[in-house]
């Protein structure tokens, strides 16, 4: 499997931290998806430091609450996905009431991640979504009797300010953020904050 890095500089005077995270295709079911600070570490000024990853993917869910920009998505359980084959998990309530994934199948959509939330579920106090890597990329709130199908389209962008990973992100908000694209051979990309706050990308 390919592993992608990027490595993060900080050459500014800025204390903070840097985060990477996607945009959710146009094409996902339900339309509120909202994005989440995918990986996220303060950077000193004069430091720097590498994420790395490789395209696996996750169903998640959350006991958020309600689901909004500004509070944090801390995965309550992570169940390995593929959009070929494992990609579809019911969202339910266990016979003590605990809210818990199913075992995922292989009878979702192919190429797409398919939650369905089950009538026990209660509406606004959970969130589901789909993760890579080990981490959370997007969420929706969770209500019951609902599908909420995602179609894999792995896409980053890096920002730098106050965030934690698993931050759920308003990317209206989000204007500074540049895109880290790769193709081809080119797994290893490098972004520099500079002394005019603005990133770079080589």
């Amino acid at each position: 499997m390919t592993r992608y890095s990027l490595t993060c500089i900080n050459n500014s005077q800025l204390h903070g931290s840097f985060a990477v995270f996607q945009k959710a295709p146009p094409t996902t079911i339900p339309g509120n998806v909202f994005s989440l600070a995918w990986f996220a570490r303060p950077t000193a000024p004069g430091s720097r430091l590498t994420f790395t990853w490789g395209v696996e993917y996750s169903f998640v869910w959350s006991e958020t609450g309600l689901l909004q920009p500004g509070i944090n998505f801390s995965a309550s359980q992570t169940v390995p996905a593929d959009p070929d084959r494992q990609n579809l998990v019911q969202l339910t309530k266990d016979q003590y009431g605990a809210t818990t994934f199913g075992s995922p199948s292989g009878t979702g959509a192919l190429g797409s991640l398919t939650i369905q939330q089950l009538s026990n579920v209660a509406p606004n106090k959970t969130s589901v979504g789909i993760g890579m890597s080990g981490s959370g990329t997007f969420a929706v709130q969770a209500a019951p009797n609902m599908t909420a199908v995602f179609t894999p389209h792995p896409n980053y962008w890096v920002v730098f300010g106050n965030y934690e990973t698993g931050d759920v992100m308003d990317i209206q908000d989000v204007t500074e953020a540049v895109e880290v694209t790769y193709g081809g051979s080119l797994t290893s990309r490098t972004a520099e904050l500079n002394l005019e706050n603005l990133i770079g990308v080589s």
